[in-house]
C-alpha cells in the first residue's frame, strides 16, 4: 500500500520534475567584436613581408617590386639619342651627341714614311759593324804591320751612336764596343742638350806603329795593335766645339770634360787626360789593354 501511494506520487510529478532538473546552460562570456582591420599601403621605399596568419590585404605586383628604369629616358632632353647603341630598328647608327665626335687612335703613317724608315733601317744594318748598328762603319780584316804591329780584325768606325768619328777610326771590335759605351754613358749625358747636343768626336790618332808616346826604344803602344784612339774634342751640332786644351779647366765646360773622363774609367783599360803628364794635355787616350788591378785612369 505504502508502495503504491509512492509510485502514484512519483508519476504525477514527472512532467514537473523532467522541467525542474534540465541542466542550467552556462552563462556565455560576451565576446568583444574584433576592430575593424584598414589595410595599409606599403611605402615607397620599404615594404615588410605579412606575417603568416595575419589579416590579407590586397597588394599589386607594381608595388612590391622594384620599378625597371625606362630604356629611354623621358627626363633626358634628347630622349632615344642618349642611348649609346646604335639604333637598329632604324638602320641608323645614332650614337649620343655626347660621345666623341672622332677616335683618339693615332692616324696610320703613310706609306711614304714607312718606306723611307725601312730604308733607313736596312741602310744601318748594311753599315754595321762588330754586329751592332750602332756602330757604323766598314769591314777591314786583317791590317798587317811591321814587326809585331798589326790587327786582326780591324774596322774602319765613322759613328758611335750617332756621333759621327772625324777623322774615322781604325781600330778592333772590343775598342768599338768600348767607344760606344763611353758615348752612351758619358760623352751624351755631360753634354746634353747644349748647342743642339753631341755631333762628332775629333779624333787625333788611332791604329799606328808607334811606341809609347812616340818615344823612340820605346814599348809598343796600344795604337799599335789596333785597341786605342786619342780624342781632343767634342763638336756640338750649333757647330761650336768642347776640346780638352783650352776648356779643362774652363768654369763653363771643365766640368763636362771631368764628367766624361771619369765615366771612361772602366770601359777602358787605360784612360789618359790632360792632368796624367805633358804627352796627353791636349787629349783623351783610351785603350783596351786589362790590367790585373783594374783600370789604370789618370
Amino acid at each position: 500500500m505504502r508502495w503504491a501511494a509512492l509510485l502514484v506520487a512519483l508519476v504525477l510529478a514527472g512532467p514537473l520534475c523532467a522541467q525542474d532538473v534540465r541542466p542550467i546552460p552556462r552563462p556565455i562570456a560576451a565576446v568583444p567584436e574584433p576592430a575593424a582591420v584598414v589595410p595599409q599601403t606599403p611605402s615607397a621605399d620599404s615594404v615588410r613581408p605579412i606575417a603568416r596568419g595575419s589579416v590579407t590585404v590586397e597588394l599589386s605586383a607594381a608595388d612590391i617590386r622594384p620599378r625597371m628604369r625606362p630604356f629611354e629616358r623621358p627626363d633626358m632632353a634628347f630622349g632615344a639619342q642618349t642611348r649609346p647603341q646604335f639604333r637598329a630598328e632604324q638602320n641608323l647608327f645614332a650614337f649620343s651627341p655626347n660621345a666623341i665626335a672622332r677616335s683618339l687612335r693615332p692616324n696610320i703613317r703613310p706609306a711614304s714614311i714607312e718606306a723611307a724608315a725601312e730604308e733607313r733601317r736596312a741602310a744601318r744594318l748594311r753599315g754595321q759593324v762588330c754586329g751592332d748598328p750602332l756602330l757604323q762603319g766598314s769591314v777591314i780584316g786583317r791590317v798587317n804591320g811591321a814587326g809585331a804591329c798589326g790587327i786582326d780584325d780591324a774596322v774602319k768606325l765613322r759613328s758611335v751612336a750617332g756621333v759621327t768619328l772625324s777623322p774615322r777610326a781604325t781600330i778592333d771590335c772590343p775598342t768599338a764596343r768600348a767607344l760606344k759605351t763611353w758615348v752612351e754613358r758619358g760623352v751624351l749625358p755631360a753634354v746634353g742638350s747644349e748647342g743642339g747636343g753631341a755631333s762628332s768626336l775629333r779624333v787625333v790618332s788611332h791604329y799606328a806603329c808607334r811606341t809609347r808616346n812616340n818615344q823612340p826604344g820605346g814599348r809598343l803602344s796600344e795604337h799599335a795593335f789596333g785597341r786605342a784612339i786619342d780624342i781632343a774634342g767634342i763638336r756640338l751640332r750649333d757647330g761650336t766645339e768642347m776640346t780638352l786644351l783650352t776648356d779643362w779647366n774652363s768654369a763653363d765646360d771643365g766640368p763636362q770634360l771631368r764628367q766624361m773622363w771619369r765615366a771612361a774609367c772602366g770601359p777602358f783599360g787605360t784612360v789618359l787626360g790632360p792632368e796624367a803628364n805633358r804627352f796627353h794635355r791636349d787629349h783623351f787616350h783610351f785603350d783596351t789593354a786589362r790590367y790585373r788591378s783594374g783600370s789604370f785612369c789618370r
